[in-house]
C-alpha cells in the first residue's frame, strides 16, 4: 500500500500539541484565520513541510480584515516559508496570488460546499476549473448529508486520476470519505490534533487515522 499522506490542522499556537502530533503528520496546514498574531513565530518552529491558510468569514474562517490584508498575510506566510498557499476557487485575488507565489510556494486551489453535496458533474466542474487556473493541488470539500454523498465524492477521485487531488466531504456522515480518499487516490487527507479544536466537522484526530491505517497494512 502506498504511503497515506496526512495534513494536520494547526488551529493554535500550542507548541506542545504540535510536537504530540508530529510523527503521525505528513504535512501541517496553518490557519492564519484561527491562530491569531502569533502564527509568524509559530511556523518556524514547523519540521514539516506547511500550508499557509486564511479563511474569510464569507468561507466559513475567522478572518474579520479586509481582503487586502487577508492576501497580503498569505504572501508573507511564503516569505516565511510555506510550502503551499490556499486559496479559494471563488476568491476576487486567485489570480493575484497565482501571480505573486509562482516559482515561490505551490498553489492549492479550494473549493468548499458548505450545505450539502452536489451533482457529480458539478465537482468536475470544479476541478476542471481549478485545474485550468494553475493549480497545483485542486482541493474539493462537500458536505455529506446521506451515506451515498462519501461515493460521490471518491468517484470524483477516479475522474482525475493524473491530478493532484485532494476530496472528502465534511460532517459525520463523511467521515468514511476522509478515511477512505486517500486510498482511492487523494494526494493526502486532512486530521486534527489530539487536544485541540478541529478546524471542521467530522475530523478524526491524526493520532486515530494512523491507527486505522495502521490496521489496513
Amino acid at each position: 500500500m502506498r504511503k497515506i499522506k496526512i495534513c494536520s490542522v494547526i488551529t493554535e499556537d500550542n507548541p506542545g500539541t504540535i510536537k504530540k502530533a508530529e510523527k503521525d503528520t505528513d504535512i501541517f496546514e496553518v490557519r492564519i484565520d484561527l491562530i491569531g498574531s502569533s502564527w509568524p513565530d509559530m511556523v518556524r518552529g514547523l519540521k514539516k513541510p506547511w500550508i499557509a491558510t486564511n479563511r474569510s468569514r464569507s468561507e466559513h474562517g475567522l478572518w474579520a480584515g479586509s481582503e487586502g490584508g487577508r492576501i497580503a498575510e498569505l504572501l508573507r506566510a511564503v516569505d516565511l516559508g510555506a510550502w503551499m498557499v490556499d486559496i479559494e476557487l471563488e476568491s476576487p485575488s486567485l489570480d493575484l496570488i497565482l501571480s505573486e507565489t509562482k516559482g515561490k510556494a505551490r498553489c492549492l486551489i479550494s473549493h468548499h460546499e458548505w450545505e450539502n453535496t452536489p451533482s457529480l458533474a458539478a465537482l468536475a466542474k470544479a476541478v476542471r476549473r481549478s485545474l485550468s487556473a494553475g493549480a497545483y493541488t485542486c482541493k474539493v470539500v462537500t458536505t455529506a448529508r446521506r451515506f451515498e454523498d462519501n461515493l460521490r465524492v471518491l468517484r470524483l477521485l477516479q475522474m482525475f486520476p493524473a491530478a493532484r487531488l485532494v476530496a472528502f466531504a465534511m460532517g459525520s456522515e463523511g467521515l468514511l470519505s476522509r478515511v477512505i480518499s486517500p486510498l482511492a487516490g487523494a494526494c493526502f487527507t486532512y486530521a486534527s490534533m489530539e487536544g485541540a479544536r478541529s478546524s471542521a466537522s467530522g475530523q478524526l484526530t491524526v493520532q486515530d487515522m494512523r491507527k486505522i491505517y495502521g490496521l489496513l497494512k
